[in-house]
């Protein structure tokens, strides 16, 4: 082989191993599915909540999928596109409240765990959350869920959803959890408030 040709490959080789660990990363990448099977959809909209409505128990079909509405950025970005679109910062804000409750103070009406914020966005709940159930399918209830929690998390996601192209008024999900933007509350319940995280 002669110099030239020789000199050629040593460029090329960082060049092509560039190349190789790209197509490995965007392989091993959580890849995107736009909508859930019907079955799947069917199971996560037969979720168990407790007598007063507050907490619950998520379908075995959510744990088995490996709770991709809280931790797959696609998903994270579709519930923050929905936020956006159904106008819930005409209410919460970009998560500080306003006339709907906040989400940042640590202080949940109805829980924080997943299955309450999807019952709360399904169903509505007294004092002026509307129900959204015919409005939205099951995944978008979902998405939508899972990015109100990354909203009032206590601890930063490993995943984000998108970034916003408008003006900031805080730091974004994955950035600033809840906690280092305001003081906990006391432990233990507030009638006034319902349960904290």
């Amino acid at each position: 082989m002669s110099e030239s040709r020789r000199l050629h490959w040593i460029a090329a080789a960082p060049l092509l191993c560039m190349l190789l660990i790209g197509a490995a990363i965007g392989w091993a990448r959580h890849p995107r599915q736009y909508r859930a099977d019907p079955p799947v959809t069917t199971a996560l909209d037969q979720f168990k909540l407790m007598p007063d409505r507050i907490g619950g128990t998520p379908p075995d079909v959510y744990f088995s999928l490996g709770k991709p509405y809280e931790a797959t950025a696609f998903d994270l970005s579709q519930g923050k596109r929905l936020y956006s679109w159904f106008g819930c910062s005409s209410c919460h804000g970009d998560g500080r409240g306003g006339i709907g409750p906040s989400f940042l103070d640590g202080w949940w009406f109805y829980g924080s765990e997943m299955v309450s914020v999807v019952a709360s966005i399904r169903d509505g709940r007294p004092q002026g959350m509307p129900s959204y159930g015919n409005k939205m399918t099951s995944d978008q209830i979902w998405q939508l869920a899972g990015y109100v929690r990354t909203i009032g998390a206590y601890s930063a996601p490993y995943t984000a959803p998108s970034r916003n192209d408008d003006k900031h008024t805080r730091p974004s999900e994955n950035r600033a959890p809840a906690a280092g933007l305001f003081e906990e509350g006391p432990a233990g319940v507030r009638s006034d408030r319902g349960v904290q995280p």
